[in-house]
């Protein structure tokens, strides 16, 4: 692995640890325990950002849909910012608990009310069912607090959910939000761009080999190409300002570039940011470019609602 990026100690310590624990690659024979492994590995994690957020984080349900829900100090009822947001996981594994990750440090930086989604997971529930439980959530919180204070996000396959949703939101009729947000999403499942030649051995958190098997689950037969299960395929125009986040070693970088394009060629406002020396999804872990990179999406939120 190349050290010659000018990234912090910490992010430097975390890669060096993701690289020593390998990837393990979820199937349809281990999935089980790849999630129950992934809850267990971020026990601690979740109860000590619990401990420390000051606000609320409550189970609700939301259209029939249950959803974790965390309002910080501060957040105004009448005029908040509120975020639906959709987990990473590749819709084999992931929760709303373990994504507080991103989620607590994000809800308080931005003082936003953030909806986590727990959409049905593959291959017990495949496509299109993870996509249906985020269309049922929107218009509820559409209902509830109005276009101009929503802001819809998520990342890896959160990301797809964010860009699909987008997408049946406008071909339905219905108000766009403020604004989205996706990391390093997921978006392309035929896995076309070259970044995954490029970073498919140097991104250390994630492989082509482990997306192909998650696809493979998800789809279950159907075109990975469809726009309903890889939206880059899908029209952008009308799509809400959108901003991406990913890292110069992300596996998906492809597709985070492909995805600006796209939209500021159907006259979409993007604002990209790609962070030298960082990984999939780098948000995620206790490091200081994650916590710039969340200030950073806060001030995108906050300067759209």
């Amino acid at each position: 692995m190349d050290d010659r990026a000018d990234i912090s100690d910490a992010a430097r310590e975390v890669r060096g640890q993701l690289i020593e624990a390998g990837i393990v690659i979820p199937t349809a024979q281990n999935y089980l325990q790849y999630r129950q492994d992934l809850v267990d590995g971020s026990a601690d994690m979740i109860a000590q950002l619990e401990a420390g957020f000051d606000g609320v984080i409550e189970e609700i349900e939301t259209a029939g849909v249950t959803c974790l829900q965390l309002t910080p100090a501060g957040w105004s009822e009448a005029a908040g910012p509120v975020i639906q947001y959709a987990y990473g996981g590749g819709y084999v594994s992931g929760s709303t608990g373990e994504d507080q990750g991103i989620t607590v440090p994000l809800a308080s930086a931005a003082t936003a009310r953030v909806v986590m989604v727990d959409y049905r997971l593959s291959p017990e529930h495949p496509f299109p069912a993870a996509q249906q439980d985020m269309q049922a959530v929107y218009p509820a919180l559409l209902d509830q607090y109005g276009a101009a204070r929503l802001v819809v996000s998520g990342e890896s396959a959160g990301g797809n959910q964010t860009l699909q949703l987008l997408q049946h939101a406008r071909d339905h009729g219905l108000a766009m939000p403020a604004c989205a947000i996706v990391l390093s999403p997921w978006i392309d499942l035929t896995h076309q761009g070259d970044s995954h030649d490029i970073n498919g051995k140097r991104d250390p958190s994630l492989s082509t080999a482990w997306l192909d098997s998650a696809a493979t689950l998800h789809a279950n037969g159907h075109p990975l190409d469809d726009p309903g299960i890889s939206p880059l395929f899908g029209g952008m125009r009308g799509l809400p300002p959108t901003m991406i986040t990913t890292g110069s070693l992300d596996c998906l970088l492809s597709d985070c570039l492909r995805l600006a394009r796209k939209l500021r060629d159907a006259g979409v406002e993007c604002d990209l940011r790609v962070w030298e020396g960082m990984w999939h999804v780098f948000e995620f872990y206790p490091i200081p470019e994650a916590r710039q990179s969340i200030a950073e999406m806060a001030d995108f939120i906050q300067s759209n609602t």
